[in-house]
């Protein structure tokens, strides 16, 4: 939205600016055949070259109201300048005319389009200057300067006083103009962007600050509960909503909103669970492999979620008691988009007929369902010891209102 903003303001910009200088252009072409046709007595073809391009301009602004075509005017206008101003600097003098200065207005223009076109328009025009010297020293031709001798230093003067203005009161001015605008925009679209970004951070910040208080009342609510199984449950639900609640904390943490790093934010999640369900002084070992990758929130919390549910299985039904294991997770990334995601422990592991359609356990089913709506595929590993799965995801496109199980 913004570039879209950024780039109508410099089409509007372009056109003021060529309609502008294309009209004043006219005007000043229409006083120059008027000059040199009446006072300078210069009644030959270059008198009629500064009428034709004044009538040319005219016609071509207006053939611009019918077909809004700003490309087709401005190669136009540009053509029939750069033909027009060599066609005069040729029959008033060659390298040595006064109006060859003209030639720099249209780098000018150029630029004032695009960075391509005036550099385009510099090598050109440089080159016709250096063929304009070369002609005049290697192959002169016996073409006559068509400007009457007693009046050349006052065609000269109107000619330096026609690119003055032009340069200074048109293209200069605006170009300066246009520039403070553009200037302007892209500070007031600057100072926007930063207060939604402040305003963003303040959500994730408020959105961790709310997990984290489910996750109290979870624990609150664990302490009061003396059945084993139903303070399991609630462990569990705790420690699936602190998993959600690292994601916009890492968020609220970075410069940049939309993603987190990844390889951090798995480490801590699993130092967290491990600590959690087996105390500060356990025998498990965490064998981390994860690139320096990026990952969106939307792929990041189901990403999270089941590998708290992994990681949760194996600590609960891989790794008993106070025995010793490893749990392993690591991702590999495929494509731009598609990334391979191996988790697992070593230790006793399930039976092979133990599916997810005889199976009764809440966490295996969700880490089917997350894989599912990771838009990616889940098996089991059985060339190594233990519990182990191979997950293949897909990174999930931002959506307004993303589900998160």
């Amino acid at each position: 939205m913004k570039k879209n903003y950024i780039d109508q303001e410099r089409f509007r910009d372009k056109e003021k600016l060529l309609i502008k200088a294309t009209n004043y252009t006219s005007v000043l072409c229409l006083a120059l055949f008027l000059i040199c046709y009446f006072l300078l007595d210069i009644t030959s073809l270059l008198s009629y070259i500064f009428l034709f391009y004044a009538l040319l301009s005219l016609a071509n602004t207006y053939a611009y109201r019918t077909h809004r075509n700003l490309s087709l005017t401005y190669n136009i206008a540009s053509i029939a300048s750069l033909v027009s101003t060599l066609l005069v600097v040729f029959l008033s003098g060659g390298i040595t005319s006064p109006f060859i200065f003209a030639l720099g207005l249209l780098v000018l223009a150029g630029y004032a389009s695009t960075r391509s076109h005036g550099k385009t328009y510099l090598f050109i025009i440089c080159s016709l200057v250096v063929l304009l010297f070369l002609q005049n020293r290697l192959l002169p031709l016996d073409m006559p300067n068509q400007v009457p001798i007693g009046v050349r230093d006052i065609f000269a003067l109107t000619s330096v006083l026609f690119t003055v203005y032009l340069l200074g009161g048109i293209f200069g001015k605006d170009l300066m103009m246009v520039h403070h605008q553009l200037y302007k925009s892209k500070r007031e679209m600057q100072a926007r962007s930063d207060e939604k970004d402040t305003l963003l951070k303040e959500v994730h910040h408020r959105v961790k600050n709310n997990l984290q208080t489910v996750s109290s009342l979870l624990s609150l609510q664990g302490r009061s509960i003396s059945d084993a199984r139903t303070k399991s449950i609630l462990k569990s639900s705790q420690n699936r909503v602190i998993s959600m609640a690292m994601v916009h904390e890492m968020l609220y943490m970075r410069e940049d909103l939309s993603k987190i790093q990844y390889r951090t934010y798995v480490r801590e999640l699993s130092e967290y669970l491990v600590k959690s369900l087996k105390g500060a002084n356990n025998k498990v070992t965490l064998k981390i492999d994860i690139p320096d990758i990026e990952l969106g929130i939307d792929t990041a919390i189901p990403l999270g979620l089941l590998i708290n549910e992994a990681i949760t299985n194996s600590l609960k039904y891989g790794i008993k008691d106070d025995h010793e294991g490893e749990i392993h997770i690591s991702i590999e990334q495929e494509d731009e988009h598609s990334y391979v995601l191996e988790i697992g422990d070593n230790g006793s592991g399930y039976s092979d007929a133990m599916t997810l359609k005889n199976s009764n356990s809440l966490g295996l089913k969700l880490i089917h369902n997350l894989a599912r709506q990771l838009k990616g595929t889940i098996t089991r590993d059985p060339s190594k010891k233990g519990t182990n799965y191979i997950v293949k995801f897909r990174e999930i496109e931002p959506q307004p209102f993303p589900s998160v199980a």
